[in-house]
């Protein structure tokens, strides 16, 4: 079933974060098995990078602790073999981590170069984009990783119910567009075209993180805009190129979109306000969040609305 949020401050930042929390905790009956948060603070200079070195389903595995520390020193001894700058890299669990450093190359070959550590996988890579996933409700994550304390400018979330693949860290979204810097979507629905998408972009050199169609979606898109697309009317495509039956939200370093196929079947409801912009699977998420009477509608079929901050 799942659930999918969206939030963007118009005019400013707010408690992203927190609010996040709140809107995805109200669907947690939609996936109580793992959720995720694409959250964007202020850009500067120093990229962030957000990866995990296991999942939290190996931490019975023989020499597991030991073999996390040797990997993150191979982490930290590759990005300054690359050339990075590195600021500092955190532990937010005992499997995933924070890092932020300077770069100028391009963000392929760091990626690539991280991952071929074992276990190691990238959640994401930019300059404001932070993805945040991992089993259980939004308030345990939330809790685990502190993300109440987040502050930034816009957000989109996930609540997953595990149908056709293992409860695991893989499995959640959001999905960054790898490798494209500050892109990442959620999506509620089935592409039925995937496995013809996916070879298609791995014919022009992209690979993917997991099976998921979600991924394809957030490549598909950062790949037009590297193109030369504005966001929306890549979005506009999509809805002629991509088969199934879905809603999906993206966001860019300044800007959260929506699209809707165009039988509409995907549940969506979204909120207007004086400088915010909240969506949801769910009206009550959106209530979560907002302490007055609301107006809130559902987007049209075929439907493509983009937001700016």
């Amino acid at each position: 079933m799942c659930g999918i949020a969206g939030i963007i401050y118009t005019n400013g930042r707010g408690d992203v974060g927190r609010d996040m929390t709140n809107m995805l905790q109200a669907m947690k009956h939609r996936g109580p098995d793992s959720t995720g948060y694409a959250l964007y603070g202020e850009p500067n200079d120093l990229l962030v990078m957000r990866f995990k070195l296991a999942d939290p389903n190996d931490g019975s595995d023989f020499g597991y602790e030991e073999r996390l520390n040797r990997s993150r020193r191979e982490v930290e001894a590759r990005l300054a073999k690359i050339g990075a700058t590195i600021d500092r890299v955190e532990g937010e669990s005992e499997y995933a981590y924070r890092a932020t450093f300077r770069y100028d190359g391009e963000l392929k070959p760091l990626a690539d170069y991280v991952e071929d550590v074992p276990g190691a996988e990238v959640l994401s890579l930019g300059h404001s984009l932070e993805i945040i996933k991992d089993l259980g409700d939004a308030e345990t994550v939330a809790e685990q990783y502190r993300l109440k304390e987040f502050t930034g400018t816009h957000a989109i979330g996930h609540v997953r119910m595990a149908t056709e693949s293992d409860v695991d860290i893989a499995g959640a979204h959001p999905y960054w567009a790898y490798p494209f810097s500050d892109v990442a979507v959620v999506h509620n629905g089935q592409l039925t075209n995937y496995h013809q998408w996916r070879r298609r972009l791995e014919r022009t050199g992209h690979r993917f993180q997991s099976e998921c169609d979600s991924e394809i979606i957030a490549v598909y898109l950062a790949q037009s805009m590297a193109d030369g697309l504005p966001l929306e009317a890549a979005m506009k495509q999509s809805l002629e190129d991509l088969d199934g039956v879905f809603t999906y939200l993206v966001v860019t370093q300044d800007q959260l979109g929506m699209a809707k196929d165009e039988m509409a079947a995907k549940p969506l409801v979204l909120h207007e306000g004086d400088g915010v912009v909240a969506l949801a699977s769910e009206e009550g998420a959106i209530r979560e969040v907002l302490n007055q009477e609301i107006d809130s509608y559902d987007p049209y079929e075929g439907e493509v609305m983009v937001w700016s901050r």
